[in-house]
């Protein structure tokens, strides 16, 4: 089995979720390439603690990103930092020659990702992808398989989203993705709005005449000192487009929000076509809705769903699925990548690639601009 060693740079939250996913490894079935973790690098002295007290394979750390992508013990690199840092971050990667598996947005804003992208198309030899886990659920295989298989017929409606409750607390302190300079004008579009258009994207629904609903509900937060600051970004954003799909054209609109209530992490796809109709929600994991149409009476079936990911596992088609589970299956996808090459991955779906990213910024861009136009604000 070849091993891919990773340095990990950023180590928050999805750092550590990251460094997990190497010590649940043996969780997978039939893989030839298994990730080892060996250098680590952050700013922060008891992050970097974690790191060592629970992954032995660490054999270098440091708080400068440039000493990490200088090592010849790291072929890849897993980046979690705030928006304002990738395009530096990224750039300098994949000058490195090292395998880049990034955090979105992929740059603060068009102009980043657009220098982003510049290097990578410099060295073809690198592998760059961005994360982008819930297509990994199997539901999400589901709807995928379908759209491959042309299953719906002519689509009528498209929609997808991303919807959180995590700041529905006025009181919850501010943090950096409340912050235009490190989260980007984006707001919660830059950070939750790859995972929506990860699916459309990657079978070319791109959607035109773009308009969208941007919302700033929490205007201030406060900073942990006893002030109270302003809350620059946005909590929601509904955009609605035309995509042109085999000669005429569907609605459709994505959803990105923190101020949701109820919701907790829940991603959703929902497709409807004249022949069959189909929905998964990350919120009900076992159950993906499907209906066919043939004349009839129309009736949605709630099927129940086993555990039956893209890459088999010890479990099988037993149990649930859970989010930790679709990190792993992206983080295989990765390595599945790396090692063999797309054309000889283990199964078809691999992670969002840089031009999938890249549609994203151009929704976003555009549904600013649209913003900016008709309601007269930024």
């Amino acid at each position: 089995m070849k091993e891919l060693r990773f340095g990990i740079i950023g180590l928050g939250l999805m750092g550590r979720e990251f460094a997990s996913l190497s010590a649940r490894w043996f969780h997978l079935l039939d893989m030839n390439v298994k990730p080892v973790i060996t250098a680590v690098c952050d700013t922060n002295e008891k992050a970097v603690k974690w790191f060592t007290d629970n992954l032995p394979s660490i054999n270098f750390t440091t708080s400068d990103y440039k000493e990490l992508l200088a090592r010849a013990d790291v072929d890849a690199v897993y980046c979690a930092v705030p928006h304002n840092l990738h395009e530096q971050f990224y750039t300098d990667i994949i000058r490195a020659g090292k395998h880049l598996l990034g955090e979105k947005p992929f740059g603060i804003d068009k102009a980043a990702n657009d220098s982003i992208n510049q290097i990578i198309a410099e060295h073809p030899d690198v592998l760059v992808r961005c994360s982008s886990e819930f297509p990994f659920f199997p539901g999400s295989t589901e709807v995928i398989r379908a759209i491959r298989e042309n299953s719906f017929g002519r689509i009528i409606e498209v929609e997808a989203g991303l919807l959180h409750s995590s700041d529905m607390n006025p009181t919850k302190p501010i943090n950096w993705k409340r912050m235009i300079h490190m989260n980007g004008e984006y707001g919660c579009m830059g950070d939750l709005g790859m995972h929506v258009v990860h699916i459309p994207a990657r079978f070319n629904w791109k959607p035109q005449n773009i308009s969208a609903r941007l919302s700033n509900i929490v205007t201030e937060r406060p900073d942990g000192k006893g002030n109270s600051v302003p809350c620059e970004t946005w909590d929601n954003a509904t955009i609605t487009g035309d995509v042109s799909h085999d000669g005429y054209t569907f609605p459709m609109t994505l959803h990105t929000k923190r101020i949701a209530p109820s919701e907790t992490n829940t991603w959703f796809i929902k497709v409807l076509g004249m022949k069959r109709s189909m929905e998964f929600s990350s919120k009900y994991p076992k159950t993906l809705k499907v209906l066919d149409y043939n004349g009839g009476l129309q009736a949605w079936q709630h099927i129940d769903l086993g555990y039956t990911p893209p890459y088999p596992t010890i479990t099988g088609n037993i149990f649930e699925f859970s989010f930790s589970d679709s990190l792993l299956q992206m983080f295989a996808a990765f390595c599945d990548e790396v090692v063999n090459g797309r054309e000889n991955m283990k199964q078809p779906f691999y992670c969002a690639t840089p031009e999938e990213a890249t549609e994203s910024h151009r929704i976003f861009t555009e549904s600013l601009e649209y913003h900016k136009r008709v309601r007269g604000k930024v």
